[in-house]
């Protein structure tokens, strides 16, 4: 009898901890995903070595059909654990990777998440990351227009670091405190020894409305040459109504003219972001902007006002299906000096047409 109870409770045991296992595993989820962005940009300064403007590194090559973004990612999520690990190719990952080590030029995301409260939604997060800055992402099926801005172009769109995070039990709150190695960089530069930081605060009083609020302050240059560098992203998500939305930003930096200078180098640029949604397939975008940075602290003209431009854009969009986006977009730049290079002179203006095939899974 006794074996028959020893037996029983074996048993009720095995299937207690099956249970439990069974549920930490509906709370455990892994998936995969992929994004694949094609691109054709036709620009009317055609330039003989098909590399375009050193400011642009999306779509960024004139007249030939290529891969402006291929990424697979994995992504764990359970209650207390989260991670995600993305690789990429394409013309993005070789011009904003330029700057990294050989094994790491390929990697978009490589990070693993923390969660260090048992009642309220508090993490830690470590390793490469999504930038914390701006309203557009190198995903171009998540942004308004086809072509990224000035302001996301010349500000990070990954980071390496840690942060800690808080999303509100109503989740109109995020709140967020990072540690970085620099402005956009996996590996620090060589006799760097300086430590970045950044904050972010997003509200979400509705639906409709999303407000932000990040900055960056920290040394990106060697220990010879250092100069502290303070960044702050603002901007403003509006779901007008059904059919229309729009984003209102405005980017603003300083940084020392020299190493222990009390004096500020500053740029800044300002911009307008429309979208309507004609119906389930159709939509027409559109983007004002200018970016002034007269002393060459992000984009060096070495020209007398420096890089100073307006920029505006038209795109329309057809989803072909449900995870397949083809967009047309034309845009224009026009500077006070004559920075864009056309054949053997440099204009004032700069025109191009870019189109993009995307698809996701």
């Amino acid at each position: 009898m006794k074996k028959y109870i020893i037996t029983g409770m074996l048993l009720g045991l095995f299937f207690a901890k099956a249970q439990s296992l069974d549920s930490i595993a509906t709370k455990s989820k892994i998936t995969f995903s992929a994004y694949a962005e094609l691109f054709y940009t036709y620009d009317f300064n055609e330039p003989g070595n098909h590399l375009r403007q050193n400011f642009l590194y999306s779509y960024n090559r004139h007249n030939e059909v290529n891969l402006n973004l291929g990424l697979v990612k994995a992504t764990y999520q359970s209650e207390k654990l989260r991670a995600n690990l993305a690789l990429m190719a394409g013309t993005y990952a070789q011009d904003n990777m330029a700057a990294e080590q050989n094994a790491l030029r390929y990697v978009n995301e490589a990070n693993i998440g923390i969660k260090i409260s048992k009642n309220k939604n508090l993490w830690i997060d470590a390793g490469i990351m999504p930038s914390h800055i701006g309203w557009e992402s190198a995903i171009g099926k998540d942004n308004i227009n086809l072509t990224r801005s000035f302001a996301a172009e010349n500000s990070p769109y990954f980071e390496t670091g840690a942060k800690i995070s808080y999303t509100s039990d109503n989740g109109k709150w995020f709140l967020s405190g990072l540690v970085l190695n620099g402005w956009q960089r996996i590996a620090k530069p060589e006799g760097n020894q300086s430590i970045s930081f950044g904050h972010q605060v997003t509200y979400k009083p509705n639906d409709k409305v999303t407000l932000n609020s990040s900055s960056f302050i920290g040394n990106d240059k060697t220990k010879e040459d250092k100069k502290m560098r303070y960044f702050h992203d603002l901007y403003g998500a509006f779901q007008i109504s059904e059919q229309f939305s729009t984003v209102l930003g405005f980017d603003i930096g300083a940084e020392q003219k020299s190493k222990g200078s009390d004096q500020y180098n500053i740029w800044y640029s300002p911009n307008l972001l429309m979208k309507y949604q004609i119906d389930n397939q159709w939509a027409i975008g559109g983007r004002v902007e200018y970016y002034n940075d007269k002393n060459g602290v992000i984009i060096n003209t070495e020209t007398p006002n420096g890089f100073q431009t307006f920029g505006y854009s038209l795109n329309v969009d057809y989803a072909v299906l449900k995870n397949v986006v083809f967009r047309t977009e034309a845009r224009s730049f026009t500077s006070k000096d004559a920075i864009f290079a056309k054949n053997d002179q440099f204009k004032q203006g700069n025109f191009f047409i870019t189109t993009s095939l995307a698809a996701w899974f």
